[in-house]
């Protein structure tokens, strides 16, 4: 696993704007290495502020966006198309902008998917789902070449909460009943699933994120604050701005 590396920004926007530069690049330098790339998506607002700045990058047009799969780390489950959605979010700030092939575009099931409303049925589908891409030779994950992650004020990651028992969870993707923050039932992938992606990008604005921030590099327990308990095979890079990194460990201060 790698250790974290840290670049803060002066602000949200400004750093929405280098989040989305960055990811422009390591998806072709993906496309250069391996013929394709492959994205973990979260939610949040900075979030969204970073994908309509890629839509707005007129970069984008380098990219092959028929050979880019998208997944998603979390998701609330409520009915498609709900404005509260992950997927919603992407697809109105950069996703229904380019040509993506819709077979690699993969949200997790919604409540109201024709296949069944249950949410643990819906978490094995998606796991089936990521097992169908697996990479040859792997047990049953694609290749993830940058994960995506929020970070929250609790420093819960995708939807893995402090102490919550999804966080010894096992399987690639789990059900999410009692979330501590709304809609109460979700789907995410698992920390173990989460911890296979060659690069982890954590992405923190606000000073409500700077507490949490400072503790999971401070060494925090995993499961007491989750966002401590990943890591990326290759890379771990927390993307802050100066508000979320005010409470940063000494080692890291330097970066501010």
């Amino acid at each position: 696993m790698s250790e974290a590396s840290i670049a803060v920004h002066a602000d949200a926007e400004l750093l929405a704007q280098a989040v989305a530069a960055r990811l422009l690049v390591r998806i072709l330098d993906a496309q250069t290495g391996r013929g394709q790339a492959s994205v973990v998506l979260t939610g949040g607002r900075i979030a969204a502020a970073v994908y309509r700045a890629l839509a707005a990058l007129p970069a984008r047009e380098a990219v092959d966006w028929s050979r880019v799969d998208v997944w998603w780390g979390d998701e609330r489950f409520l009915p498609g198309g709900d404005p509260q959605r992950n997927a919603t979010q992407a697809r109105a700030a950069l996703l229904d902008a380019v040509p993506l092939n819709p077979a690699r575009v993969h949200p997790m099931p919604a409540s109201d998917d024709p296949a069944g409303s249950d949410p643990e049925e819906a978490a094995a589908r998606y796991a089936a789902e990521l097992a169908q891409a697996a990479r040859p030779g792997t047990a049953a994950l694609p290749h993830f070449d940058v994960l995506l992650l929020g970070v929250g004020e609790d420093g819960h990651v995708a939807s893995v909460f402090p102490e919550h028992p999804v966080h010894y969870e096992s399987r690639p993707v789990s059900a999410v009943r009692g979330s501590p923050k709304p809609p109460p039932i979700r789907t995410t992938l698992t920390l173990p699933t989460i911890n296979t992606a060659e690069e982890v990008w954590l992405v923190a604005s606000g000073a409500d994120k700077a507490r949490a921030v400072g503790l999971a590099l401070a060494g925090a327990g995993p499961v007491q604050l989750p966002a401590a308990g990943v890591r990326g095979t290759n890379r771990t890079l927390w993307l802050l701005d100066r508000s979320a990194a005010a409470d940063l460990p000494a080692r890291f201060r330097s970066v501010r």
